[in-house]
């Protein structure tokens, strides 16, 4: 016990300026968290991308000091990533999706300080706690990593879809058909079991093309997709800045965010430890992490139709699982050398340089155990480090979210294509942005949730390998398993209990109609506009479309050779196909009833003109195909130029004066940033291509 209290204490002395050797390993962690600050921010660029990034420059450092610059970097990256999900609706990386989901609509309600206070504090609580969990799990680890079977992870995936889905209300039936479509995402490209492809529409695309889905959908692109491009829309359309309210006095609430903190500390230690044993969990990774401890703070709380609209819980549970499952993470990692998520693959290979094998040593007094330890204490002190340094910077932060919408939506759409380009350096992926850009704009205004979507394709391949590992082992007996049907159980109820509380709360409003009276918003009843119940009704057809395709594919395409690639689609499409009926038939029958709306409330946002608004729509519509068409043709870094230049010039009416400006700061900042610092490899574009070949096609030489 001695020698683990001494390696413990050591373990923070080795990472502390208080010796030369301590000195110089506290300098490279402090140089590994100033990269980790900045990409964090960045859309698409996460944790795995900067570890990646860094390795090169370990080789010639000693063990401590290579890990404490690689952690301090993938650390950093875990807690700024939020800033840009809450400020934004932009995710700095794909695990960060969850964030956006209420710490956005708090920043459009003028509480981005809190929300930001709230995501970095509960960030830091749920640092220390997985660090500290990693100092405490290795006597225990593996019945921990052990304890849960193949047939309990596909059920734990369905709950946690289920659980999710019940953000959407009324509409539970849409949460889950959400959560099917992400599933059937996940099962595109070649399956895991026969590499057998599915659902890569070589009919269409053809063979060339319909490679490039060989590899499945990209989560970035995915989610930057679906959750940016309609943010991007919605503001261009109120034509207003990000925070709807003209009240910047909000942006003291960061301390309020900090309070917030400390008042659900229940939850937020919840959360962190669903972080930390999801972490535990080799391959899960903090996607999960972060949606499964959302779907805890939605479920525990006694208010759940405020969740979507700007609930500060809906901030602190995702923000404190994303940075416990860091520590949760290095446990299998370090005792087994089985990474607990793609960073920590990439890790592994930080200890092949240094010549260390995962394992015994890491745990052995005699040997590395020091090592170990300083992981805990790297862990700990670079969340300090960040959240202090945040909290310098986070009112000033704050306050992009009133600039005017028209000068950030440039840079936004630029870094929304970086985002997705960053994934493959592939202009597929940027394409897959746009195209999950509409489908996410589509679901806003048809009222079906993306949150279940984008869980179903996080969870879509853990659930598909543990269906197939455990139909392989027990046969159909999995079904019986306590764990499995105490499950299906919790997950039964996940989804009737807020079908039964909406239905008991229209009750009582019916029995109990509310006063009208001053201040107490009108209601009235009237019928929904003919092409708004056209448009509802085939977008259920769409979803319906894809889930009959899904099926048909099973039956008589791949699955009619390879019936093992079929057996997800299966279990997974025929069930999600039945709903996707019935919520046609509602939507076809809704569409002759009456509906109850509430009348403007003067105190809001200004209401738009439906016509505006359609205009608006279309031009920034046009705009952001025109960004992806001029990255096409010309490449990133003069297209940042030219597109922003047309866009603050004719598409907004910007003074010559502060286009220009806007113009050479975009410029700089990719040819500064991407271009000449980190050198990454943008195309050159189709234009500087196409025309060097046809000269020399026609014998022109320069």
């Amino acid at each position: 016990m001695l020698e683990y209290l001494h390696a413990f204490n050591q373990g923070l002395m080795n990472v502390l300026p208080f010796s030369p050797h301590g000195s110089e390993t506290f300098l490279y962690m402090m140089v590994g968290m100033g990269i980790g600050f900045f990409v964090g921010l960045l859309p698409g660029l996460g944790g795995a991308t900067t570890l990646a990034l860094m390795l090169p420059f370990i080789y010639k450092m000693d063990p401590t000091t290579a890990f404490a610059f690689l952690l301090g970097s993938n650390a950093v990256t875990a807690t700024t990533g939020d800033i840009t999900s809450v400020l934004f609706g932009v995710p700095g990386e794909g695990i960060t999706a969850a964030t956006i989901v209420d710490g956005h609509p708090m920043a459009k309600k003028g509480e981005a300080g809190r929300a930001l206070g709230a995501a970095l504090m509960s960030s830091l609580v749920g640092a220390v706690f997985g660090a500290f969990i990693l100092a405490l799990a290795i006597p225990v680890v593996s019945p921990l990593v052990l304890s849960i079977g193949s047939a309990e992870f596909f059920m734990l995936a369905l709950l946690g879809i289920s659980f999710v889905a019940s953000l959407s209300g009324n509409n539970v039936s849409k949460g889950l058909a959400a959560g099917g479509l992400g599933l059937v995402l996940a099962m595109v490209g070649l399956d895991p079991i026969e590499s057998v492809p599915r659902f890569t529409l070589e009919p269409i695309l053809g063979e060339d093309n319909a490679l490039f889905l060989w590899d499945g959908f990209a989560l970035v692109s995915v989610t930057v997709g679906l959750f940016a491009i309609p943010e991007i829309i919605d503001l261009a359309v109120q034509g207003s800045s990000i925070a709807r309210d003209s009240n910047p006095g909000k942006l003291g609430g960061v301390m309020e965010g900090v309070k917030d903190t400390f008042r659900h500390w229940k939850l937020v230690l919840r959360c962190s430890g669903i972080g930390a044993y999801i972490g535990l969990i080799p391959g899960m990774g903090g996607g999960p992490a972060q949606w499964l401890a959302y779907a805890h703070a939605v479920q525990s709380s006694p208010d759940k139709e405020r969740f979507g609209k700007g609930a500060v819980e809906g901030v602190l549970g995702p923000g404190a699982a994303n940075n416990s499952k860091e520590g949760g993470s290095l446990i299998p990692t370090l005792a087994f050398g089985v990474p607990g998520s793609l960073s920590m693959a990439i890790l592994l290979g930080a200890f092949i340089i240094q010549g260390i094998v995962p394992g015994p040593d890491l745990l052995n007094p005699a040997k590395h155990l020091t090592l170990t330890f300083s992981f805990v204490w790297i862990i700990v002190i670079t969340n300090i480090i960040t959240v202090a340094i945040c909290f310098l910077f986070l009112n000033q932060l704050a306050k992009i979210t009133f600039v005017k919408g028209t000068y950030l939506i440039p840079f936004l759409l630029l870094l929304i294509y970086l985002g997705g380009f960053a994934v493959k350096n592939s202009f597929g992926d940027i394409f897959l942005v746009l195209l999950f850009g509409a489908l996410g704009w589509l679901m806003v205004k048809f009222d079906w949730q993306r949150p279940p979507l984008l869980l179903g394709l996080v969870l879509g391949g853990i659930a598909e390998n543990n269906l197939f590992i455990a139909s392989r082992i027990y046969g159909a007996s999995w079904l019986l398993h306590p764990g499995v049907l105490v499950i299906a159980l919790i997950t039964l109820i996940g989804i009737l209990y807020p079908v039964l509380v909406a239905r008991l709360k229209r009750s009582r409003d019916s029995e109990n109609p509310p006063r009208s009276g001053p201040g107490t918003p009108a209601v009235k009843t009237m019928s929904m506009p003919l092409t708004s119940r056209i448009a509802r009704a085939l977008f259920a057809l769409f979803v319906l479309a894809v889930f009959a395709y899904v099926v048909y594919e099973a039956q008589f395409g791949f699955g009619a050779w390879e019936p093992r690639a079929a057996l997800f689609p299966w279990v997974i499409g025929l069930p999600s196909l039945l709903l996707a009926m019935s919520i046609f038939v509602q939507e076809f029958l809704r569409s002759t009833q009456k509906v109850k709306v509430e009348a403007f409330d003067p105190q809001q946002q200004p209401e738009i003109d439906p016509i505006l608004a359609r205009q608006r729509t279309l031009s920034i519509t046009g705009w952001i195909v025109g960004f992806f068409l001029a990255i096409w043709l010309l490449g990133f870094t003069a297209a940042s130029a030219v597109a922003t230049l047309l866009y603050l010039k004719f598409g907004t009416g910007e003074r010559w004066p502060v286009a220009l400006g806007l113009t050479l700061a975009a410029w700089l900042f990719f040819y500064g940033l991407f271009d000449y610092a980190l050198q990454l490899p943008f195309p050159e574009g189709a234009v500087f291509e196409w025309v060097p070949a046809n000269f020399a096609a026609l014998g022109i030489t320069s």
